[in-house]
């Protein structure tokens, strides 16, 4: 919703401050399809130019992301915590008992709990794996840690990609504007003995070339890539904390400190308060009572 208002706002400012400046819209009407298909077209042709379908697919999916905001919210974050205080117990008190649910998470109990998180594969995996490797018992936790670390920054990479995408067209768009622009002032010029009014009308059509590619680099898609960039930010914290709780696990730190240390390393916007956690915490040994 905050994006469909940023993208009203813009073109409410853009173009509404142009009319009230006195200027007519119909020479910008006239000649935006013409100038999209070149700048549009060029803009869309590079980027296929430049991405495997895998990619660009990836880049569709993730615009929506614009819109809908981070996938994660702060309930997600308390269950998070809960689901891995559970799996930890678990794995100490029973490590065969906890090959069930790491091996087959899709039939979990505890996943079941917690079908949000259930469903996301990436934190599923990241989780079973990890708890598998533990059991593995390494003689250095730093072993464990060190894959863990390398296994998410190449999935961060790979969730960037779509950001960085709509980035780079985004710089090309304002050249892509030039390149209309010129062959609007090739026409005009086939056209120099024409009277004053037309030449001017035709010379307008061209410079909406570099309007429009500028506009558009600078007014939506370089907005577009930044948020995408944003939100896939934002999400990381989700799996961050994952990490932070399984490491402090690696170390043997008692369940609870290993929880703490997780909620410690939450964004304050979406860390669950201590009390909050303590009472969901206290609920679950209850029924495990």
């Amino acid at each position: 919703m905050f994006g469909i208002v940023g993208i009203v706002v813009i073109f409410v400012m853009v173009f509404g401050g142009y009319v009230l400046a006195g200027g007519k819209m119909g020479i910008i009407l006239k000649s935006l399809p013409f100038e999209m298909i070149m700048i549009g077209g060029a803009a869309l042709g590079a980027f296929l130019l430049s991405n495997d379908l895998s990619s660009v697919k990836h880049a569709v999916r993730d615009i929506g992301k614009v819109f809908k905001g981070p996938k994660w919210r702060n309930s997600d974050y308390r269950d998070l915590l809960c689901l891995l205080f559970e799996l930890i117990r678990i794995a100490r008190s029973n490590p065969v008992a906890l090959e069930e649910h790491i091996e087959k998470p899709e039939e979990s109990t505890i996943f079941a709990r917690y079908p949000r998180i259930q469903h996301d594969h990436d934190a599923v995996d990241l989780i079973c794996d990890t708890l598998r490797a533990a059991s593995m018992n390494y003689d250095d936790p730093h072993q464990v840690e060190e894959v863990l670390d390398k296994r998410m920054e190449t999935a961060r990479h790979h969730a960037l990609h779509s950001s960085h995408a709509l980035q780079s067209v985004a710089d090309a768009l304002p050249a892509l504007g030039i390149v209309a622009a010129v062959l609007g002032v090739i026409k005009t010029m086939g056209s120099i003995d024409q009277p004053p009014e037309v030449l001017g009308k035709m010379i307008g059509g061209a410079l909406v070339g570099t309007f429009l590619g500028v506009f558009l680099a600078y007014g939506i898609v370089g907005p577009f890539a930044t948020r995408v960039k944003a939100v896939v930010e934002d999400d990381d914290h989700f799996y961050q904390l994952i990490r932070e709780v399984l490491v402090a696990n690696l170390h043997n730190h008692p369940a609870n400190i290993c929880i703490e240390v997780g909620r410690q390393n939450t964004p304050h916007a979406l860390r669950p308060s201590f009390s909050d956690l303590e009472e969901a915490l206290r609920a679950l040994k209850q029924e495990a009572s």
